[in-house]
């Protein structure tokens, strides 16, 4: 019991030489637990039984916080704008009147609101927002899903981290290896299929065995790998990943969007927001550790300086029908309890509508929402003031938004990390986890 709890805590876990004493404790577990197992338990870094899938969706351009879970109905015209209150089914809690899936399951979720920071550009708002950690010149800070990739592989024969777009930020000093499998946006009523996973012009799995019998041929002939940097290793580990996935059926299965019935695909919704969370649903039931869903401004542009509340009018009931049906899914098949889920965007909007009928940039208020594993749902955590301008009191922080979902998902947020600049990096080095959210 007390070797559990140091493990917990970390003492043993990061450790790569064992004392006298810590050895001794290893005996005294008794039968059926080996110095090996304890070995592979022990580069885990974390238990297993702990570590929870996520899916991260990024609502990009800046969702306006006060049109959507923050509505201010008592505040001024110009404040408060075209957008009505709706009552959920938790009482007491309101959002907009143009998410009414979403109200029906406001006790799947939390919202957090009063989320505040200073970084109102879209480039390193974003960075902020996909790390969790303050943009700085001299680290590079891996997103989500590369420190799950590392923390938490999955299964050899499928990827653990997919990016439903390109990836913003990378690996960041983790390292190449650690990079998303990227796809793209699924079509409604398209043919889908990853470049590679899919064998696309003709190369079969065969053909491609061959190729890689070449290759591990050519690698023969050269010495000194533990020499190379690091981006060569990536590509070397990519190349081996990348024969476990094209030659497994299981992830071929999975994205392959074909095996969903007419109906379920259309409960997602028939646009690429809808159809990428069924592909993201997809990915986390085949055994995949980490989805983000980019709601990028090509298909959904939440950077509405103008016509903020036309646009809001088309964007709201898609990201309404699919995030539902998202919640509905994974609950339906046992998996909401076991995978983390976090919805955001890198800031909110002005309380003042401008001129141009918008809202500009505004970071000092913004909001989120969090679901699945140890969520208290059905609340609202945090508040703004009258205007939804800042915070009503303290607020929190992004680093405080990622302390929490980190933790949900089942990684420490002190956890530290030998960077690529030679000196150990807090994961979330200035935030905590919300109490009362957990």
């Amino acid at each position: 019991m007390q070797f559990r709890d140091e493990y917990r805590r970390g003492s043993l876990a990061r450790s790569t030489t064992f004392s006298r004493r810590q050895l001794l404790k290893i005996g005294a577990l008794g039968t059926g637990f080996s110095l090996s197992q304890y070995l592979r338990l022990q580069a885990s870094q974390v238990e297993p039984t702990s570590m929870r899938s996520a899916i991260f969706i990024f609502m990009e351009g800046g969702p306006s916080h006060q049109d959507t879970f923050d509505l201010k109905p008592e505040a001024p015209v110009e404040v408060r704008g075209e957008f009505r209150p709706m009552n959920t089914c938790v009482s007491g809690m309101q959002i907009c009147e143009h998410l009414p899936m979403l109200a029906q399951r406001a006790d799947k979720y939390a919202i957090i609101r009063g989320i505040t920071h200073n970084l109102a550009d879209h480039g390193i708002g974003k960075q902020y927002l996909l790390t969790g950690n303050k943009p700085s010149r001299s680290i590079s800070y891996p997103e989500y899903g590369s420190v799950v990739s590392h923390e938490h592989p999955s299964s050899p024969d499928l990827p653990t981290y997919v990016s439903i777009d390109e990836a913003f930020v990378g690996p960041g000093y983790l390292g190449s290896q650690y990079s998303p499998l990227t796809a793209e946006k699924p079509r409604h009523g398209f043919p889908y299929s990853v470049r590679g996973v899919s064998l696309e012009d003709g190369l079969t799995v065969c053909k491609y065995r061959s190729q890689m019998q070449l290759l591990n041929d050519l690698d023969q002939a050269f010495r000194g790998y533990e020499q190379l940097d690091e981006q060569v290793r990536g590509m070397d580990r990519f190349s081996e990943q990348a024969y476990d996935i094209i030659s497994s059926p299981r992830t071929r299965a999975a994205f392959n969007l074909s095996q969903e019935r007419t109906e379920e695909s259309e409960r997602f919704g028939k646009h690429e927001f809808g159809q990428s969370l069924l592909l993201a649903a997809r990915l986390i039931e085949a055994g995949v550790h980490f989805v983000t869903v980019r709601l990028r401004p090509a298909d959904f542009d939440f950077d509405t300086h103008s016509d903020n509340f036309a646009k809001l009018r088309t964007l709201l009931p898609p990201f309404d029908r699919g995030l539902s049906a998202l919640l509905d899914r994974l609950e339906e098949r046992g998996l909401l309890s076991t995978t983390a889920i976090l919805t955001t965007g890198e800031f909110g909007r002005t309380p003042t509508i401008n001129s141009q009928g918008g809202r500009d940039h505004w970071s000092r208020a913004m909001c989120a929402l969090m679901a699945g594993g140890d969520v208290n749902a059905g609340q609202v955590v945090g508040s703004t003031d009258a205007t939804a301008s800042e915070p009503d009191g303290a607020g929190f922080t992004p680093d405080d938004l990622a302390a929490s979902f980190f933790r949900n998902i089942g990684i420490s947020p002190g956890t530290e990390f030998q960077s690529n600049v030679g000196r150990p990096i807090t994961l979330v080095r200035d935030g905590k986890p919300i109490r009362e959210l957990l």
